[in-house]
């Protein structure tokens, strides 16, 4: 079976079979989308409310200003792989409760075995605590982190998520510089490189 097919059954197993509370509250679940041999992973937090209401992924103000970003680096969104710590919408955009965030993790680890990216980005603090708790997104934006996840060594990159990066002037300045280190990042790292 192919790695789309792959990702259809698990989206489909999982719609039905979570067990996050969000369920009962979010118009549909979110699953992730674009495309299932990407060399680049981005996770977010958890849907909006344009989100919700579309059954998509980063479709709202901040996925436009993350479509920007990418064509800045002359990526495609159907190019990369989005997706969310979270698939359900939490009530008013509240923080995402670490119970509900464990419901969908499982979910999450399937989707990222099976595309199996060079580069996991995690797009602002809720998605990088998933992996490293301790760390902080003020300090640990823009820096390539390589850790065991997921049954292998995986390459992370902490950035600012596009929402925070809408309403702040000198974070988006800070998330496109970051943003122009991918690239090379993919390239470092397909070659063998370790790079910072």
């Amino acid at each position: 079976m192919d790695k789309k097919a792959l990702l259809k059954n698990l989206n489909g197993k999982w719609l039905l079979g979570c067990t996050c509370g969000l369920k009962n509250e979010a118009t549909q679940g979110v699953c992730g989308e674009g495309s299932h041999s990407a060399t680049v992973v981005f996770i977010g937090e958890a849907p909006g409310k344009k989100e919700d209401e579309l059954g998509r992924p980063f479709v709202g103000s901040a996925g436009k200003f993350l479509e920007e970003m990418l064509a800045s680096i002359n990526l495609k969104r159907e190019e990369v792989y989005i997706t969310n710590i979270v698939k359900y919408r939490p009530p008013n955009n509240r923080d995402p409760l670490p119970k509900e965030i464990a419901d969908c993790s499982e979910w999450l680890t399937e989707e990222i075995k099976i595309i199996d990216p060079t580069l996991i980005v995690l797009l602002g603090r809720h998605a990088m605590h998933q992996f490293f708790p301790d760390a902080k997104i003020s300090e640990a934006h823009g820096v390539l982190v390589t850790s065991n996840y997921f049954g292998k060594t995986r390459n992370f990159l902490p950035l600012y998520h596009p929402a925070a990066a809408l309403y702040n002037g000198a974070l988006r300045e800070v998330l496109k510089e970051d943003f122009k280190r991918i690239p090379v990042m993919i390239k470092n790292l397909q070659k063998g490189k370790v790079c910072r």
